[in-house]
């Protein structure tokens, strides 16, 4: 089994920039792909930014050169920084991980809020 716990979500006036966490817990070497998707209310929830095959990177096209995905391997933790928030960046962020090619864990979310 794989845990998600996210943290550093927030309240913050646009602009403004804001640090979630992800540590993943359990079966870790079982997990192909971390990664950060969001749902604000009323829509579906929709990819932000993730790792791809190669270590390269994928984003959500509106958070591109302000959102950066990173991780630290050795204490099994995901990072999205997210820059010059937007108040259309407020949603619930919830961290996911494949695992074993065949199903999603998913983290609590956590609750990013941006004012105007």
């Amino acid at each position: 089994q794989v845990q998600l716990v996210e943290s550093g979500g927030g309240l913050v006036q646009a602009g403004g920039s804001l640090r979630l966490s992800c540590a993943a817990s359990g079966s870790i070497s079982a997990i192909n792909v971390m990664g950060w998707y969001r749902q604000a209310p009323g829509k579906q929830r929709e990819l932000v930014a993730t790792f791809v095959s190669g270590g390269r990177t994928n984003y959500l096209d509106s958070v591109k050169d302000r959102f950066t995905i990173s991780r630290d391997n050795a204490k099994n933790t995901v990072f999205l920084q997210m820059n010059s928030l937007k108040p259309e960046d407020t949603a619930v962020y919830y961290c996911n991980a494949v695992v074993g090619g065949t199903y999603s864990r998913w983290g609590q979310g956590t609750q990013v809020t941006v004012s105007s």
